[in-house]
């Protein structure tokens, strides 16, 4: 498990922490039978960094080559080596051997040239076209390396020799021989390390617990370090004479520190110069320790102080300084083999007992490498990945709730422990008595899940966007829209009434065309209906009564002159100044004058049918509307003035004389003498008229009203 202040992300394999000890293939098999939703929530958990960075059933060994473009792993089942192609990141080949492999070795900068030593004793030279060599030692390997400048293959097996192969003559050179000068027996070395700076062979030695320096150049031991085995093991061991075997070496490029891992899961760090070590890390398992080494360039926060050792149950990474505490602690899904560091970066390959090998990232130890700087921009992402905890196969319930539950009699039992506050039982035993005790829980989730997805869809919806509203001086906004609204209130009343008063007046008037006849615009009763436009008209219809020799007396005179003043104050009246107000004077009057027109009409006009006749019965017709039009203008005192109480009539005398002759020639049509004699003191206007004419009336009148329009036009 990886310290919480400290990201590590899997970006191979399965992730860190897993409590899983189950085979891969099992753990997927079972995945696919949760379902395509399970299946897609574990694969979209982790990402592959590497396509089929896998084995049939393990791998052993895992490295990189030196021009840092590829991946080299050794695995089985079938025995094989594959190589990824880091630039394509994906497998370039895999190549089958006869043997599983113990160890390998790069000769060149790439992949090309390869040794291999095989758990049968052999050692295999391969070249880009596949095999090229073959040869045998006679113990079984334990190790390998390579020292360049002699072209040395250096092998450890079981015993005490080592083996020298030199691949430029192409034969086993003279063994090196390690010997104890304690004890004098050697089970044999189980690892070889080659120090960068100086060249210095340093030999882990099996069963006493002891480190032997060689040098190369005169193939002779130059010193020997024991371990503090009291220190490393209890005393009863100790006495009892049990080994203390070295299992992983790992020199620092400044040629004077190394990293020591023993059998029994400590990690020693030595200066050369010292006989004792200047730190000491235990792993806590008790585990023989799988790899060692320091972590080397390219450190963002750590510095080239960190180092790192493995055991097959978990990897640490801790500072030389402060080895009691962890930088990082991993625990793999499965158990580990080999773990292999990318130079200058924060990545690390391990080579596991499970199918899929793993890869971890480490963004605070180091950079992404070149071929796979993308990692910096997903690492986010991958935080909401799945993570597996020791605990994911139980169910924390408190102690109130497993009383609801029925289940107080669990405690203290193996499907339950007890803890400070919470009691852990088995999720299928709490998923059982839940549904046991709540039948309906199933119903409330899913409707909850429905009246959850129905509140998102309302969401999504488009809706009306709201007015933001005045954010300064609220109060004075409020108050301006107040008084508008209060306005339109106002002005739509005032429309409506004055709607209301037109449509009053048109039918007001339409009644008195209809009752009156066609009008004039320099009558009077026009003005009555025209009020805009009586000022300039009220003169000049009294001007007109006089001008026809049909005017009024005198007394008519003096009334329509002390009228004046009103009928100048009724022309003043101006609608469009004060909209939506009545002149009431004006509505009283022409209600007023309407009733005494009715009345006049009714009481003094005699009506005569209207019809087509000659010149002459023409001529009496005119003269009888001229008549009839004299005699309702008398029924008025003048404009805005009501009808004469008095019931007087004004109506003149007129008088018709016959024609002197008839002409029988035409067939009894009538000549009428033109001229017109009006007597002096009476008024008199004396007319020719025909005999039918002058005997009068001799039908009943019709029941029409002979000023209507429609009558004036059907004569026409």
């Amino acid at each position: 498990m990886a310290d919480s202040t400290v990201k590590v992300y899997t970006v191979n394999g399965a992730t860190a922490g897993s409590s899983s000890s189950l085979p891969d293939w099992l753990t997927r098999k079972r995945a696919a039978g949760k379902g395509k939703r399970a299946t897609k929530e574990h694969y979209e958990g982790s990402i592959e960094l590497l396509q089929g960075f896998e084995f049939p059933e393990a791998s052993n060994r895992v490295k990189t080559t030196r021009d840092g473009r590829h991946v080299l792993a050794t695995g089985t089942y079938k025995p094989q080596l594959r190589v990824w192609d880091l630039d394509q990141l994906s497998l370039k080949f895999e190549r089958h051997s006869d043997a599983e492999n113990v160890d390998f070795v790069m000769l060149s900068d790439d992949w090309t040239k390869i040794l291999h030593l095989q758990n049968d004793r052999t050692v295999e030279l391969h070249t880009q076209g596949g095999f090229h060599y073959r040869t045998r030692i006679p113990k079984f390997g334990r190790s390998l390396a390579y020292h360049m400048p002699s072209c040395d293959a250096i092998i450890t097996a079981t015993g005490n020799e080592v083996y020298r192969l030199n691949l430029d003559q192409g034969r086993f050179m003279t063994p090196l021989v390690l010997e104890d000068d304690v004890t004098g027996e050697i089970e044999g070395v189980n690892v070889v390390d080659i120090n960068p700076a100086h060249q210095l062979l340093a030999f882990g030695v099996d069963g006493n617990g002891t480190v032997q320096f060689w040098d190369p150049r005169s193939r002779s031991k130059v010193g020997t370090l024991r371990l503090p085995a009291s220190r490393l093991m209890p005393v009863s061991a100790v006495t009892n004479g049990a080994p203390l075997g070295v299992t992983a070496i790992s020199s620092r490029h400044d040629g004077l520190s190394y990293a020591i891992g023993t059998s029994t899961g400590h990690t020693l760090l030595y200066d050369i110069r010292a006989a004792n070590p200047f730190a000491m890390k235990d792993q806590g398992y008790g585990l023989p320790i799988k790899d060692t080494f320091w972590i080397e360039g390219g450190s963002r926060m750590a510095g080239d102080a960190m180092v790192l050792s493995a055991d097959k149950k978990v990897i640490k990474i801790w500072d030389r300084a402060t080895p009691e505490t962890n930088f990082v602690s991993i625990t793999p899904a499965n158990d580990v083999n080999n773990v292999h560091h990318v130079r200058d970066s924060g990545l690390f390959f391990t080579a596991n007992e499970g199918i899929q090998m793993s890869t971890y990232y480490i963004p605070q130890l180091g950079p992404a490498p070149r071929w796979a700087s993308f990692l910096e921009n997903i690492t986010e992402e991958m935080e909401d990945s799945t993570t597996r905890s020791a605990y994911e196969d139980y169910k924390f319930v408190a102690r109130d709730e497993l009383s609801a539950l029925g289940l107080d009699h669990l405690v203290g039992t193996p499907l339950s422990s007890r803890t400070c506050t919470v009691t852990s039982s088995l999720s299928k035993l709490y998923e059982t008595a839940r549904l046991i005790a709540n039948p309906y829980a199933y119903a409330e989730h899913r409707e909850k899940l429905v009246r959850e997805k129905m509140d998102k869809m309302a969401e999504t919806r488009i809706r009306a966007k709201k007015d933001a509203g005045v954010k300064v001086n609220k109060a004075l906004a409020e108050k301006i829209l107040q008084d508008e609204a209060k306005a339109a209130l106002r002005e739509e009343r005032r429309k409506k009434k004055k709607a209301a008063q037109a449509a009053k007046g048109e039918e007001e008037a339409d009644d008195a065309m209809e009752d009156d006849g066609e009008g004039e615009e320099t009558d009077e009763e026009y003005a009555l209906l025209h009020p805009s436009g009586a000022g300039q008209r009220g003169k000049t219809a009294s001007d007109k009564q006089s001008s026809d020799g049909l005017g009024s007396d005198d007394s008519d005179e003096d009334e329509a002159s002390s009228d004046s003043d009103d009928e100048g104050e009724l022309s003043h009246f101006d609608p469009r100044k004060r909209p939506g107000q009545r002149n009431e004077r004006l509505v009283d009057n022409l209600q007023k004058s309407r009733a005494a027109n009715k009345e006049s009409r009714l009481a003094r006009v005699s009506y005569v049918p209207m019809k087509a006749a000659s010149s002459s019965s023409a001529l009496a017709t005119r003269t009888l509307l001229l008549a009839s039009v004299w005699r309702r203008r008398q029924g008025y005192k003048g404009k805005g003035r009501q009808q004469q109480d008095d019931g007087e009539d004004q109506a003149m005398e007129i008088s018709w004389m016959p024609s002197g002759r008839k002409d029988a020639d035409d067939g009894g049509e009538r000549r009428s003498k033109k001229g017109k004699e009006r007597r002096a003191g009476r008024g008199e206007l004396r007319l020719d008229i025909s005999e039918a004419e002058r005997s009068g009336r001799t039908h009943r009148r019709k029941v029409a009203r002979s000023g209507s329009k429609n009558a004036f036009r059907r004569m026409g």
